[in-house]
């Protein structure tokens, strides 16, 4: 039995402010109810010998956060497309 339904989807949606076609609605009962699936079969595995950790990279190695010289401002515009003024010059892109 499904544990989504097309109610719930149209209860989600109306609490999102979104209006979806009857073809969504069926889609996303069903993607829902899929991952509701993926999530219990997830639950339902033996984790008792699993070692509870904070990151699932815990073994990763950083290295030490070392401060170095500044970069010359002419080396920083270098790879620049368009500077000027020692400035980056780039599209406007709000109020264009």
């Amino acid at each position: 039995m499904a544990r989504v339904t097309i109610e719930t989807v149209d209860h989600v949606a109306r609490l999102a402010h979104l209006s979806l076609t009857d073809e969504e609605r069926q889609t996303f009962a069903r993607q829902l109810d899929e991952v509701l699936a993926y999530a219990e079969s997830i639950q339902a595995l033996d984790t008792r010998d699993v070692e509870p950790m904070s990151h699932a990279g815990g073994s990763e190695v950083l290295r030490d956060d070392t401060p170095l010289p500044e970069l010359p401002r002419e080396q920083a515009l270098a790879a620049a497309p368009d500077a000027d003024g020692g400035l980056y010059r780039v599209p406007r892109v709000i109020g264009g």
